[in-house]
């Protein structure tokens, strides 16, 4: 599964280039934020993003970018943001690696449309064993994706 750093467009494997981080930095305390976010134009664009939140010093953000046909159904393009999402995380556990969170970009006030998937997406990712977040809370993972599909 390739990922890349926002600061240059080199692909690398997730889960090694994850290992190598956590690694270097094992004296700090970490924390791992997985989100996916997406965004209809032309065609759908779906950003999946792994934050490093690294104690007191900020935020370190990979992602991997995924173009497809427009998906018009609302439903089936933020059902496919938790598919991504998962997907990563399971990638990630079966190489040893746990997701403390992940963000889900859905909202549970009703006035938000995105409110239709919490009940099922919350359910799918703590069906697996994550735990899954999402608005009003602060979701930094989401924040993230908005940005590199926005």
């Amino acid at each position: 599964m390739q990922f890349k750093k926002l600061t240059d467009e080199i692909s690398f494997d997730v889960a090694e280039y994850v290992k190598s981080y956590l690694n270097f930095h094992k004296n700090r305390n970490i924390n791992l934020y997985l989100g996916c976010d997406s965004h209809n134009r032309l065609k759908t664009t779906y950003a999946t993003t792994l934050v490093f939140n690294v104690g007191a010093t900020g935020c370190h953000v990979i992602y991997q970018k995924e173009v497809v046909p427009l998906i018009t159904d609302m439903w089936t393009r933020l059902w496919g943001e938790a598919e991504r999402s998962v997907e990563t995380a399971l990638y990630l556990r079966e190489r040893g690696i746990e997701i403390d969170t992940i963000d889900l970009d859905y909202n549970i006030d009703p006035a938000y449309k995105s409110n239709k998937l919490v009940s099922a997406a919350v359910g799918y990712v703590e069906s697996l064993g994550f735990k899954a977040r999402v608005k009003p809370e602060l979701l930094p993972a989401v924040y993230a994706a908005d940005h590199i599909v926005g």
